[in-house]
């Protein structure tokens, strides 16, 4: 196997993120399901943004916001999404570079646009998301670069992306690139709706195909249809070698096969916005990972992340994460 010239490189949805603090009255008022990820169309999304006056614009997506956060933490990481040679196209391709991610899969010319989140925030920091996926679904095989795969330490990939035939063909796909390279392949679960469409499916990956599995509680148990954390965590550890399970403010579970390590969350003074809390842990996580720190440190670095991000609005970090690693005396 040739050394790795990423530590991460991601596939996954490109999303343009629109952020704005609601009242759980508006949720009332347009019917949305708080704390869940809604799929909705053209119209509903023009509709929504119309509503949104003044919110927080950024490139987004959940596998983009993950290795963002890696190369905050100071690693080199690559991406593959698709995105409409538009306006909001223009602003993600232009974000995600200044970010230091290589991003280089060409835009799509015309309709569908370039796929956004309506991501309403609450009071209490829960984020209910409402998602127009436009040309982000579009991705198919053809658009995988498979050098930039095969140079990458670790594949990731995007449960949101499985919502299309198209792209979920590319998505495993782009696991076989990876493993056929000699590579590992994590994956994120995104969501429990994503996970009660396509339960079958992703069993079908992570026995398959997956090395490192990235989820809430609440994903795990759907995904092994259980209402047991410890059954569910057994059956996920006999399908994959290493399973991470997010808590919130219990911390995480990382498990292997063969021990079951417990990380504390990070202490945060308030709760601003949940969104990107998972995806910056498994930046945090990836990181430490591809430096072949303990399991324990891996963790602490991911629930670093998961911290800073959900203490402001927004998916991505604000703090530099490897200086802020350093001011906690974590191992970068």
């Amino acid at each position: 196997m040739t050394t790795s010239t990423y530590d991460v490189v991601a596939v996954g949805n490109a999303i343009i993120d629109v952020l704005k603090p609601v009242s759980d009255a508006f949720l009332a008022e347009e019917g949305i399901t708080k704390g869940a990820m809604t799929l909705i169309d053209e119209a509903r999304a023009e509709h929504l943004t119309s509503r949104l006056t003044d919110p927080v614009v950024a490139a987004g997506g959940s596998a983009a916001n993950t290795v963002t956060g890696i190369a905050s933490f100071g690693g080199k990481t690559g991406y593959i999404g698709k995105v409409s040679d538009d306006a909001l196209g223009a602003q993600f391709t232009k974000e995600f570079r200044a970010a230091g991610v290589t991003f280089d899969t060409t835009p799509r010319s015309g309709p569908p646009g370039t796929a956004r989140s309506l991501i309403v925030v609450t009071e209490d920091g829960q984020r209910s998301m409402n998602t127009y996926l436009g040309a982000s679904t579009l991705l198919g095989a053809a658009d995988l670069d498979a050098k930039l795969i095969e140079a990458g330490e670790t594949l990731f990939l995007e449960g949101y992306l499985f919502d299309r035939d198209e792209a979920k063909a590319a998505f495993v796909r782009a696991a076989e690139i990876a493993r056929a390279a000699g590579r590992k392949v994590s994956l994120t679960l995104s969501d429990t709706f994503c996970v009660d469409r396509h339960r079958d499916s992703f069993r079908h990956l992570v026995s398959g195909h997956v090395n490192i599995l990235f989820c809430n509680e609440q994903e795990i148990l759907s995904l092994f249809e259980s209402k047991d954390l410890g059954d569910a965590l057994a059956a996920a550890r006999k399908a994959c070698p290493l399973v991470a399970v997010t808590r919130s403010e219990h911390g995480s579970l990382i498990a292997t096969d063969s021990e079951t390590v417990e990380v504390k969350a990070f202490p945060v003074s308030k709760v601003v916005d949940t969104t990107g809390a998972g995806d910056q842990y498994a930046a945090g996580f990836l990181y430490g990972h591809a430096r072949k720190l303990s399991l324990a440190e891996c963790g602490a670095l991911a629930s670093l992340a998961a911290a800073e991000v959900i203490s402001h609005m927004g998916p991505r970090p604000e703090t530099n994460l490897r200086e802020l690693a350093q001011q906690r005396g974590l191992k970068v």
